[in-house]
């Protein structure tokens, strides 16, 4: 108990600043109390057992990277909720808007905290036509997941983003020569399985969760190969494809057909609003990926396509037959299988570097 009841040094914030915080908080902040009260627990706890100050930090960090990835996936399984009230205007329309929109905050966001990217960036040729392909590839993942919402395929979509990992993993042994282990072929194997099933029993094509696994899959692989800070790649992506969105949108503007403007106030809003919802879940994404894992980060990104799932079946009413049962069922059997490989994996490296 002498480490615990230490005078407190003033060189320590959540020590310094409690009194400040707590007095300039609204009663009503739950939450950021919460966080303080359980700073302070970490920071007792550290005093008591005598943690360092690194370790601590440490601590905080993957806390905070846990709380920013949670917050991405979320906020990307929640998107359908947004698109839905939006679902009177073209997808093609909305994608513009959204293109548009998410060029101009990413920029003015980059501008103000990542301009040496930018101008490194802008500055090579390479990375200009290597960033204007990836645009093209996100523009065409977003412009069919707006479509598959607006059109009463919610589940479909989330049987694309639950496929999406396995075929990263055979984009990544085709391109990048990575080898697949029998586990991981078992795996993407039974995703293949519940497609065919689904195409065969339900007699339709899930084009949709095709489209939007290889699409963002591929997107993934190309970014994964050229490493780039992603808000301010985000930001290139965007304003090199936003040309075509504006052009797009002037077209429909000279004919009279345009939306924007010309309906009630809250359609507006929800359009110019569409780069936030884009841009902000990349963003706390991004922080999460240099705070936690690359794995940490996978395990959570089944958040996203679950939460569709459960917003087509239970507040959109979209049909889950037997049919959809089995295919989800073999992809999910999948994808257990693939955790599982990831877990036992890490294990033996983590007991080969204890052994050292």
């Amino acid at each position: 108990m002498q480490n615990f009841l230490h005078k407190p040094n003033l060189c320590e914030p959540c020590v310094f600043f409690a009194p400040f915080a707590v007095k300039k908080m609204s009663m009503n902040n739950t939450v950021s109390l919460n966080l303080l009260f359980r700073l302070l627990e970490i920071t007792a706890y550290c005093h008591t057992f005598g943690v360092s100050k690194q370790k601590m930090k440490s601590i905080e960090r993957h806390s905070q990277g846990i709380i920013y990835v949670i917050l991405a996936y979320v906020s990307w399984g929640l998107l359908p909720l947004y698109w839905k009230h939006l679902d009177t205007i073209p997808a093609v329309e909305i994608l513009a808007h959204r293109v548009a929109w998410s060029a101009a905050l990413a920029l003015a966001l980059c501008l103000l905290v990542k301009r040496d990217y930018l101008r490194k960036y802008f500055s090579d040729t390479k990375s200009l036509m290597k960033l204007a392909v990836t645009g093209m590839l996100v523009s065409i993942n977003w412009g069919i997941y707006i479509y598959a919402v607006n059109s009463g395929h919610i589940v479909e979509t989330s049987l694309g983003y639950f496929i999406n990992p396995l075929v990263s993993v055979v984009l990544g042994m085709i391109f990048l020569g990575e080898k697949l282990n029998k586990t991981q072929l078992a795996a993407f194997l039974l995703a293949m399985l519940g497609v065919a099933y689904y195409t065969i029993n339900y007699g339709y094509f899930p084009w949709v969760a095709i489209a939007l696994a290889l699409s963002f899959g591929v997107y993934g692989l190309l970014k994964k190969k050229m490493n780039y800070d992603s808000m301010s790649a985000l930001a290139i992506e965007t304003t090199l494809v936003a040309p075509i969105a504006l052009g797009y949108l002037i077209f429909l503007a000279s004919k009279g057909e345009a939306s924007f403007m010309t309906q009630n106030f809250s359609i507006d809003i929800l359009l110019v609003l569409g780069g936030l919802v884009t841009a902000l879940p990349l963003y706390w994404f991004s922080m999460a990926a240099v705070r936690i894992p690359l794995y940490s980060v996978g395990f959570f990104q089944y958040l996203s396509p679950s939460i569709n799932l459960f917003i087509g079946v239970y507040i959109f009413h979209e049909v889950f037959s037997l049919s959809h049962a089995v295919s989800f069922s073999l992809i999910w059997a999948g994808l257990a299988l693939y955790i599982g490989n990831i877990i036992i994996t890490l294990r033996r490296q983590n007991k080969l570097k204890n052994n050292l």
